[in-house]
């Protein structure tokens, strides 16, 4: 009897030690659950809309360097060009809101499109949820020496002599942020100039440096060199503020003009749907991640200013460029093709 109560004792002893087992797995479990995102090493992705080796892409892979870094889980870069240029963005929209799969976006993306394309396959201000800002580039307006105005004022009295259509102006092409650029200072200044769109980009700017053409909107990294061999001047850029890379040119601010701020400008964003504290997680991540040195290293040697921005700072942007580009899409008569 005795060796029977003992065997039950150490029987009865190993169950209640499972049970208690059993008991705490649960609690286990569920501080696993909250450390998955950071601990799994499924990789996660971020979708550029645009062809791999640009600046968009030297972003992503900035943002996807701090994330891989900041939450202990791979992010890759998936570049997705389409000759539309940000179709594919509907990857983003259309993907599981678990914040795996992101967008780097652009102005175009997040605004311009929706106002110059007939169709896409995305709502810009529906089908995703703003994360973070990233960086920002200036344009530049720029002339061929032979074009006689060495200041913005100057410019502006040159082309109201000569009258409407009478001066005509290159861009990366129609649409581009060079374009929009240019049709936004001309209603500030009450000029009407011809515009003259050549793509690629590079035969625009060979057209400019043989004085075919004599004046363009462009970005500053890619007139920057020319414009300090004197093969161009420039006459003002189209930032609120100074160009880091250039803070001789002024603004077009300053010249008279009023507030004038138009940039190119680079986000993150998730998939609609996408938990808060996902977006915050990735937001948090970003804006901290761009403020390290090495992360302003990499984002400038490409021409761009980093833009360190919230979910709700970037949501509050993309509402005023909306406002903004709307207003001078409709008064320059551009429509969607």
């Amino acid at each position: 009897m005795t060796s029977l109560l003992r065997r039950r004792a150490v029987m009865a002893a190993a169950l209640a030690a499972g049970t208690a087992g059993a008991m705490i797995f649960p609690r286990r479990a569920g501080h696993a659950d909250a450390l998955a995102f950071q601990r799994d090493t499924t990789a996660s992705r971020i979708v550029v809309p645009f062809a791999a080796g640009g600046t968009s892409d030297v972003l992503a892979r900035v943002v996807s360097d701090i994330l891989s870094a900041r939450l202990g889980t791979p992010f890759t870069v998936e570049n997705r060009a389409d000759a539309a240029g940000g179709f594919n963005a509907e990857i983003v929209a259309r993907a599981a809101p678990d914040g795996r799969t992101l967008l780097l976006g652009t102005l175009c993306t997040a605004v311009t499109d929706q106002y110059l394309q007939k169709y896409l396959p995305y709502d810009s201000s529906e089908s995703f949820v703003p994360v973070a800002l990233v960086g920002e580039m200036a344009n530049v307006l720029v002339v061929h020496p032979n074009f006689p105005a060495r200041t913005l004022p100057e410019f502006v009295d040159r082309c109201r002599a000569l009258g409407p259509g009478q001066v005509g102006y290159g861009s990366p092409g129609p649409g581009s942020a060079g374009h929009l650029a240019m049709e936004y200072l001309q209603g500030r200044a009450g000029i009407g100039l011809e515009h003259l769109a050549q793509r690629p980009r590079t035969r625009a700017l060979d057209r400019l440096l043989a004085g075919q053409v004599l004046v363009a909107m462009d970005s500053l990294p890619t007139c920057l060199k020319h414009i300090r061999s004197g093969q161009l001047r420039a006459l003002a850029v189209s930032s609120a503020n100074r160009w880091f890379a250039a803070p001789e040119i002024p603004t077009v601010a300053e010249q008279g003009l009023g507030a004038f701020d138009a940039t190119q400008w680079w986000y993150v964003a998730a998939p609609a749907g996408t938990r808060r504290d996902l977006v915050a997680k990735l937001s948090e991540a970003i804006v901290a991640g761009l403020g390290m040195r090495s992360a302003t290293a990499r984002i400038r040697a490409v021409g761009v200013q980093e833009r360190p921005g919230t979910s709700e700072d970037l949501r509050l942007h993309i509402a005023a460029e909306n406002m903004k580009w709307k207003k001078v899409i409709a008064s320059a008569g551009l429509v969607p093709q």
